[in-house]
């Protein structure tokens, strides 16, 4: 194994997803365009060496570290100049961050924590600038006409211990400039986190409605023009943990922090809030609400409102309107929504009949729900994924269609409609839906999961692992994504990539399988990360698990056959897809043939006769 100490750069998109949802091709063309003209020849002008390139990012190792931060900041002036005149829709602006640390080094890949840390320094880099760590400024010394701005120290994720964090001052004659710690908010006055609300009611049962009234706060927030929120996805994060205010701030980069408490009992709520100004640690505001259930979304409203008024923000019209505008004013119907919601996360046949339960019974109570619907047209459509006669084309359509009359900008409803024209083989009309999902919520978990997956079977496994790998970091409980990553990867012979998701998957499968051991979802697919994984035993274990769980489960019996492919069991795989494949969806049929896990049997003349048996039920991509 060989080791050495190397200086890393990874610079990443920002706002990745949001150009790709606005235009996907003039993004991609442009982005190839700064990387062939500008970017590579910088790095190679600086002697360094790309390591790998993703969608939307770049790995560089330097064996100068004054090499590496000097590249990094002409790439950022050079970015800049490039900009000039364009719309901040069509701009290209990179993070960057650099660290001096040691790496493995495995058939031209690198690896260890001086990667991850440069890694999580890029995510503290503001846009267009330059993150780097103590050990890098160090040495750095007064070599570049460069200034740096302590940030002070961070506790990274997985990563101990704590780093001390500096940015780059990019201006000219900016040598020996050394400031101080810059306000929390790194360069936005209004920004803030809303930390998960704490569930109080000593039932595990009910954190649905804790995070349902998180969410919604941070949507309501999110409306606002002058105010950054940070995303669900990044705050989440931070669930049932115990942290530290200006710690928080400082890593997600906002000024104000809001947390609270739920307590549900019966028909009363108790809900609590505090605003905290992370720069100065005071309680700017602080309420309890004990009111009756049915006012759960005045107190939301009055929350949203408190906020505002503490801030000073002056809201415009069109925005007073949308936060006093609630989805629904059915409390009952929002729970239930809620609790449809959460079932609907397991992903397997059973769990999905149950929330699209609970969605039907939101409609019956608010036949104006757009949300809900939605909700309906998505469990429709995962179902109909191998169930194809369960649910008609139309009814989902149909749903899709009855959310986007009440609400058009609802972007779960154009994902579960792309979801189902992709179904239906209607593939343009399908990615134009999905992209219109993204472009309203780029970090909503349906739009990056089902955009992921039209891609993947289109064969383009590039960028279905970028939609993937969102969808992954978006939700901290979902193991899809992971185990369709390692597929991602195994077909782009990408091996460190595909066994570093192959174990995201198995630990997050087996938290997914301890909360609930009666669902064969987890099982089955956890038993697929370990046949990656090579641990040969424990895959049949959790397979045999799966069927025990659920033997009629057909997603459960075709990963079993993916298992056995993987192991070297043909004649095994081969007699379950014999089983499998004739009860299967004319869409999933288009999974199974760029399906890598199966590469093992496909020359297999049994194979190749199952693929001409079914030829007729496929869809034309």
């Amino acid at each position: 194994m060989e080791r050495r100490l190397t200086a890393i750069l990874a610079a990443n998109v920002v706002g990745y997803s949001r150009l790709m949802g606005t235009d996907e091709a003039g993004t991609l063309a442009a982005l190839k365009r700064h990387r062939r003209e500008f970017v590579e020849p910088k790095i190679e002008e600086h002697r360094g060496r790309i390591v790998k390139l993703t969608g939307d990012g770049i790995l560089v190792e330097f064996s100068s570290v004054v090499n590496a931060v000097a590249c990094a900041a002409e790439i950022q002036r050079g970015m800049l100049d490039r900009n000039l005149g364009l719309a901040k829709t069509r701009r290209i602006e990179l993070r960057i961050g650099v660290h001096l640390g040691d790496v493995i080094v495995e058939d031209g890949d690198i690896f260890g924590d001086g990667v991850n840390v440069a890694a999580r320094l890029e995510g503290l880099a503001d846009p267009s600038g330059i993150a780097v760590s103590a050990s890098v400024r160090d040495q750095i010394g007064s070599r570049l006409t460069l200034g740096f701005v302590d940030r002070g120290e961070f506790s990274l994720k997985n990563i101990a211990p704590n780093i001390r964090v500096y940015t780059v001052v990019l201006g000219d004659g900016a040598a020996g400039q050394e400031s101080e710690a810059p306000p929390v908010d790194s360069g936005y006055e209004l920004s803030i986190a809303v930390l998960p609300f704490t569930n109080m009611s000593h039932d595990p049962e009910q954190e649905y409605f804790s995070d349902g009234i998180t969410e919604d706060i941070i949507t309501d927030l999110s409306k606002i023009s002058q105010l950054h929120v940070v995303a669900r996805n990044t705050v989440f994060t931070y669930k049932g943990k115990a942290v530290k205010i200006k710690q928080i701030a400082h890593e997600l980069g906002v000024r104000y922090i809001l947390e609270g408490s739920v307590r549900k009992v019966g028909e009363r709520v108790r809900i609590t809030g505090q605003l905290i100004d992370a720069h100065t640690g005071g309680h700017l505001w602080a309420d309890r609400y004990d009111r009756d259930l049915t006012d759960i979304f005045a107190i939301q409203d009055e929350i949203t409102h408190a906020i505002v008024n503490q801030l000073r923000i002056k809201l415009l019209p069109e925005e007073k309107k949308a936060i006093e505008s609630d989805p629904t004013t059915s409390v009952e119907a929002y729970t239930y929504y809620l609790r449809g919601r959460q079932f609907s996360h397991a992903w397997t046949r059973a769990y999905m009949l149950l929330a699209r339960r609970m969605f039907l019974k939101a409609v019956e109570l608010d036949p104006n729900y757009a949300r809900a619907y939605a909700g309906i047209a998505d469990c429709e459509c995962a179902i109909r994924d191998w169930h194809e006669k369960d649910f008609p084309l139309e009814s989902i359509l149909d749903m899709s269609a009855r959310a986007l009359s009440l609400d058009p900008h609802l972007a779960e409803a154009h994902a579960s409609r792309g979801m189902a024209l992709h179904q239906d083989g209607q593939t343009e009309e399908a990615g134009r839906e999905l992209r219109q999902a993204l472009a309203l919520d780029p970090s909503l978990y349906e739009a990056n999961f089902h955009y992921g997956r039209y891609l993947f079977m289109q064969g383009r496994f590039g960028e279905a692992a970028e939609f993937f790998t969102r969808a992954a970091e978006i939700r901290p409980d979902d193991y899809l994504s992971p185990i369709h990553l390692m597929t991602c990867y195994r077909a782009l012979g990408a091996e460190p990539e595909r066994r570093r998701w192959a174990r995201t998957g198995i630990e997050r499968a087996e938290r997914a399988l301890e909360q609930h051991p009666e669902n064969s979802g987890p099982a089955h697919r956890g038993a697929l990360a370990l046949a990656h994984l090579g641990e040969v035993e424990r895959a049949k274990e959790w397979a045999a698990r799966a069927l025990a769980i659920d033997p009629e489960d057909l997603v459960a019996q075709y990963n079993l056959a993916c298992v056995c492919s993987l192991v070297g069991e043909c004649e095994r795989a081969l007699d379950l897809l014999e089983a499998v494949v004739p009860q299967s969806s004319g869409y999933h049929l288009l999974w199974f043939k760029q399906d890598s896990d199966l590469d093992a049997i496909r020359d297999h003349p049994r194979f190749r006769s199952l693929l001409d048996s079914v030829a007729g039920c496929l869809m034309s991509p």
